[in-house]
């Protein structure tokens, strides 16, 4: 047995391979006569395998543990040394093959029998030829032809074994064929597949520089910017597509697909530049740092500063405002309002801020069609009047003041607690009111700054036949009509205009002060949704902010690639237009001059209302945008505002005739126990009654008309 095995003994350890190739030591953990094979055992990632091995291939990757070879050799003509080191490599039952010594035995015999050695399994036959008797007694003779068949035996196994290993290779192939062809064919499935082709193809041609936390923040007096959400689960689940390209900090793109007459589908991608524009991967705190966090600094040196979060429902602006989402709740700590609060509270203890003694108040409020509504009072309507200084105070607003950031996080939970949500065409859980959240410096009771934070509604149409509920609707013209005076009073702040539209919504009118003055600064933060279904309203949202600063763009501000593989722009396939925002002032002056203005008057003399502060600041704003709001729904707006006007007064009045109810009751009262006496006097009993009645008669009929 010892010299089967050569050197081989259980605990040395050896090479083998492995059916993937690999090659590695393992130990002998036993021997086996029967079938000349070895057990071999070693650790992989913490677990113990083995393996039965033949001789043939132990010995071939380990030459030095094979048997000493047993043949015989004269010295007049030794072997070569490679055929001796090719058979030491064999198991011994193939070397003891050898033809017992002589010493008339020819030289040529002794080469025959080396030479059974090393023949082929199909070259046994021949090698089995029996030898001369003087030669090769009957005994060797059936020992070497029983050896041979274990040799053929042996040789069986080692092609099946390749066999199999072929056939896991060619399996694994197959396998591999069908995952890619099956990964095809989903694509290939996809609704929108040829457009998704065509973004993939053209922003295989850009340069990526996208915005990061290294680059150099410019201050700006009107900040506009844009941040894109990535796919959320709803438009995952239905295969949308991404239609957003941020290709560098300033510049976004939007995929808008087409369709030729031809019924040919093809790309629009239009382009805008913004200050800034925040991809998927940006967070809340890389937005904060590049658009509010300069804003700080500037309510301590007795500024105004306004931040707002403009977009679609559902793109988010309550996530980039308020916090991160889990579910329904909200982190609080992650959004804007929280990290401007915690930077007030961090400059107010820098020595020359805090000589001067400042105290940090808090409001949270909101405005929902057209009314104001204290978020931290339990939601009181609150009423917008001017002073006789024309300043606009918001009655009944309460403020907290606040000692910590704590205190900041818990008064926002109360507000988003129950700040108007209602449900649209757009968002399941939209939020339809402006939340108004302020901190307030004052000194000595005076105030020193304010930062206005603000989580505007969504920008949905008011004309949006989906959203067919009338409460909805009148809610969605007065978003509209707040969100365009918003525009122009940004506008007028950044071009020192003589005149803010301010009177033309309830948001601009208290916001009015964040809009007059010198040491006002303004931030916009445009959020768009990514889904090929939500394109139009991410176009009017990209216009709209566009439109605040007025940006210019050319193609050179496009980062295409300079790569050979298409970089200019020029070697863009005919299916892809890029496409400009551009504004001819000529065209828009000849516009304005048109028939537009001529409609508002007819509209002034059929409601037969005169000129006033509020309708002309509605008047101003409709011929500003009479692209967007025509004459049809500058009547909407003003029969809007009429009523919102009329509701009020019809509130007021009864307000009035409530309290003046009251007194009426006590009269009646005194009367009644007039009667109470004997000889009380019947004819002033109903001289007075009569009075009252007549009274009331006059203020009812007056509330009722």
């Amino acid at each position: 047995m010892a010299g089967i095995f050569g050197k081989i003994f259980v605990g040395i350890y050896v090479e083998i391979k492995r059916s993937d190739g690999r090659i590695h030591q393992a130990m002998v953990t036993s021997l086996h006569e029967d079938n000349d094979s070895v057990t071999v055992e070693w650790i992989e990632n913490g677990d113990t395998k083995g393996k039965e091995i033949d001789l043939e291939s132990v010995f071939a990757l380990n030459p030095d543990v094979a048997p000493d070879e047993e043949i015989p050799q004269s010295p007049e003509a030794p072997l070569p040394p490679s055929n001796v080191a090719k058979t030491s490599k064999l198991p011994k039952t193939r070397r003891i093959t050898a033809i017992p010594k002589a010493e008339n035995a020819p030289r040529e015999n002794r080469a025959a029998a080396v030479g059974t050695t090393r023949a082929r399994p199909s070259q046994h036959s021949q090698a089995a030829e029996p030898p001369p008797p003087a030669i090769a007694p009957q005994s060797a003779l059936n020992q070497t032809l029983l050896q041979q068949q274990n040799a053929r035996r042996k040789s069986n196994c080692v092609k099946e074994v390749e066999k199999l290993q072929e056939k896991r290779e060619k399996r694994r192939l197959q396998q591999q064929e069908l995952r890619e062809k099956r990964a095809q064919e989903v694509e290939v499935n996809l609704p929108n597949y040829e457009i998704m082709c065509m973004i993939r193809d053209f922003r295989a041609s850009l340069d990526y520089r996208p915005l990061t936390s290294n680059d150099l923040i410019e201050e700006h007096r009107i900040c506009v910017c844009v941040r894109a959400r990535p796919l959320n689960k709803k438009e995952l689940s239905v295969k949308d597509l991404d239609v957003i390209t941020i290709p560098s900090k300033d510049v976004v793109m939007v995929h808008e697909p087409k369709q030729k007459v031809d019924l040919t589908r093809y790309l629009e991608n239009q382009t805008f530049r913004f200050d800034f524009a925040f991809d998927e991967n940006s967070t809340n705190e890389m937005v904060y740092r590049f658009t509010a966090q300069p804003l700080v600094e500037t309510i301590f040196e007795r500024g105004m500063a306004t931040c707002f979060a403009y977009g679609q429902t559902g793109s988010g602006k309550t996530h980039t405002m308020g916090g991160d989402f889990s579910g329904k709740n909200q982190d609080c700590s992650k959004g804007i309002y929280a990290l401007s609060a915690r930077d007030v509270f961090l400059m107010i203890k820098k020595p020359n801020y805090k000589k001067l003694d400042l105290q940090i108040f808090a409001t949270f409020f909101e405005i929902y069609s057209g009314k104001v509504f204290d978020l931290l009072n339990r939601k009181a309507k609150l009423r917008v009047l001017e002073d006789g200084k024309q300043q606009v105070q918001v009655v009944g607003l309460q403020e907290r003041e606040v000692k910590c950031t704590e205190d900041v996080l818990k008064l926002i939970e109360v507000g988003n607690s129950c700040r108007t949500s209602g449900q649209t065409s757009a968002n399941a859980h939209s939020s339809r009111s402006h939340a108004v959240f302020q901190i307030i410096l004052r000194r000595r009771g005076k105030m020193h700054g304010k930062f206005s934070l603000i989580d505007l509604a969504g920008n949905e149409r008011g004309a949006d036949t989906s959203s067919a509920d009338r409460q909805t609707r009148l809610e969605g013209a007065e978003i509209n009509k707040s969100l365009l005076a918003l525009k122009e009073c940004i506008r007028a702040l950044g071009r020192n205009k003589p005149h803010t539209p301010f009177r033309a919504s309830k948001l601009t009118q208290v916001l009015r002060d964040s809009f007059i003055g010198e040491n006002s600064r303004t931030c916009m933060i445009a959020t768009v949704s990514p889904g090929m279904a939500s394109c139009e309203n991410t176009l009017n949202t990209l216009r709209y902010a566009n439109r605040v600063k007025e940006f210019g763009i050319s193609p050179s501000d496009i980062p295409f690639s300079q790569s050979g593989s298409g970089g200019s722009r020029s070697e863009l396939s005919p299916t892809y237009e890029v496409k400009e925002l551009t504004v001819d002032p000529a065209a828009a002056m000849d516009s304005r001059q048109g028939g537009h203005v001529n409609q508002l008057e007819v509209l002034e003399a059929q409601w037969g209302v005169g000129s006033s502060p509020q309708r002309d600041d509605l008047k101003l704003l409709c011929e500003q945008n009479e692209e967007e709001v025509s004459p049809q729904l500058f009547t909407f707006h003003e029969a809007v505002s009429q009523l919102v006007e009329m509701e009020e007064q019809v509130l007021e009045d009864h307000r009035a005739v409530f309290q003046e109810s009251i007194r009426w009751l006590e009269d009646e009262k005194v009367l009644l126990e007039m009667t109470e006496e004997v000889d009380y006097d019947v004819e002033s009993f109903a001289t007075q009654l009569e009075q009252i009645l007549d009274q009331k008669i006059d203020i009812l009929t007056e509330l009722r008309g």
